[in-house]
């Protein structure tokens, strides 16, 4: 899956800030709750001092810098960048991780639509009994985009690799930052050799498909390219097939699919694509 499938981008970002340092300060063998409380207090200095990150305040409450302090504890990020995207319910942050840059997805509790996210967390079997307010479906949501995107890369599908959860915080690899350019969508690029590219989608909805996932909201604006890759993106409203609305998330999602590749020359309807997705992997010779 990682051949080049024809792809050439045509709009690219502005290159990203520099990084800004935010290590933690050495310590010595106090480790009481009040030393901990004055390391959190300096952490939380440094971070709001952040020039490039000030007009994204709304994003760093306390528990949100709590949650990036414990990452930060962690090794999981090391130095903070400048904001890659930003949106009514998450920012997401270019940082350095342990073995290179990751992208720091910010869950903004107060702005989310979290009606909206219960609609495709009621139901799911993975998070029963979820207290019915914004605090708790924001941090469920988090988690379940951290669950969805470990489940479709153990499918086999080309996803950003979670690195690591933090209540409201969630850090992953970031895709498409080499020569300082964000990786485009696919609705972004001229793609060259449409038939390939379909079989790849088709194949990666039907991988999820398989594994218990329905993306719920895939279209060219939710898949990126990368070094002649496809990358399937924003897994936060991905449900199990046991979700009541699974099947009308999946004739959607197939429909939109059917619809872009159609634009590029592809004969093939929703519902051909859906009966492929859903169809049982064909016995090989040694299994028949």
């Amino acid at each position: 899956m990682s051949e080049d499938y024809g792809f050439v981008d045509e709009e690219m970002a502005e290159p990203g800030d520099e990084f800004e340092e935010i290590e933690l300060a050495d310590t010595e063998t106090d480790s009481t709750a009040r030393q901990q409380d004055r390391e959190f207090d300096e952490f939380r200095k440094r971070l709001k001092n952040v020039e490039r990150l000030k007009v994204e305040q709304g994003a760093f409450d306390d528990a949100t810098l709590g949650a990036l302090y414990k990452l930060v504890q962690d090794g999981h990020v090391g130095a903070f960048g400048g904001p890659l995207s930003t949106g009514k319910e998450a920012n997401v942050y270019e940082a350095r991780g342990e073995s290179g840059n990751v992208a720091v997805k910010i869950y903004r509790i107060n702005a989310s639509d979290f009606r909206h996210m219960r609609e495709y967390l009621a139901g799911d079997p993975r998070f029963e009994g979820l207290e019915d307010n914004k605090k708790a479906t924001v941090l469920a949501w988090t988690r379940k985009e951290f669950a969805n995107l470990k489940r479709a890369q153990k499918a086999g599908v080309r996803v950003p690799e979670p690195i690591a959860v933090q209540r409201n915080v969630l850090v992953m690899e970031l895709v498409g930052q080499a020569d300082e350019r964000r990786a485009p969508r696919l609705a972004e690029v001229n793609v060259e050799n449409p038939q390939q590219a379909y079989e790849v989608v088709r194949e990666y909805m039907r991988r999820l498909y398989a594994a218990g996932l329905v993306h719920g909201d895939l279209s060219e604006y939710n898949m990126i390219v990368h070094e002649g890759e496809l990358v399937i993106i924003d897994m936060g409203q991905a449900v199990t097939v046991h979700h009541p609305n699974s099947g009308e998330f999946l004739t959607r999602d197939c429909e939109n699919v059917a619809a872009f590749f159609s634009r590029q020359g592809i004969d093939v309807t929703g519902d051909e694509l859906e009966a492929y997705v859903t169809e049982a992997e064909p016995a090989t010779d040694a299994e028949s």
